[in-house]
């Protein structure tokens, strides 16, 4: 568990007390945040959207990394925790913390009713900092759809949508998910045969 916050912590102070803790905290500007904890849809949606990026990049030189890895924005400062995370290439961390990647291609976020806002707003605008961020994208729990923003050549984020039909084209790693595959839930067939 995460000691009594002061008023403002130094970097080191967070990784000390994160180090220890049994929860996330997001980190930005001496504030320290705790993560709420996701539900059972948010889980499975993160982890089948990872699922999927991990068996289309099996054989390149890329990684998919869990909600379990810290990504540091070193041009803001903040330091969070998304759901999925893809670097190509070669994996960089910060150097104040190496356990924070600061180089993700790649990052996914599940909206939830208590986090959508800031992650379309805040967080969103800390991600575009990144400079070898190429998409991030966010999964919908109210419908079968994925928001894909990518930056294009004027170093602009242009916004591609994908419903339930649709595979979503992820142009930083060069391949398509179809959003059936990530929405699919086997435990509903189950809940039917047994009514």
């Amino acid at each position: 568990m995460m000691p009594a916050l002061t008023p403002r912590m130094t970097y080191t102070e967070y990784l000390a007390a994160e180090e220890k803790s049994l929860e996330k905290h997001e980190f930005l500007d001496g504030e320290v945040h705790a993560m709420s904890g996701g539900t059972p849809e948010h889980g499975a949606l993160a982890m089948a959207f990872g699922a999927a990026l991990g068996s289309a990049l099996r054989d390149r030189p890329c990684r998919v990394f869990s909600s379990d890895v810290r990504v540091r924005v070193r041009a803001t400062g903040l330091t969070a925790y998304p759901d999925v995370s893809v670097v190509c290439g070669k994996l960089e961390t910060d150097a104040e913390d190496p356990d924070a990647i600061v180089n993700p291609i790649l990052l996914v976020e599940v909206l939830s009713d208590s986090t959508e806002a800031r992650d379309r707003g805040e967080k969103a605008a800390h991600y575009r900092h990144i400079p070898a961020l190429k998409e991030y994208v966010f999964l919908s729990q109210r419908s079968r759809r994925i928001e894909v923003y990518r930056r294009n050549e004027a170093n602009r984020w242009e916004l591609f949508e994908f419903e339930g039909g649709a595979r979503a084209d992820l142009a930083s790693v060069a391949c398509a998910i179809a959003v059936d595959d990530v929405y699919r839930d086997p435990l509903a067939a189950v809940v039917t045969e047994s009514s």
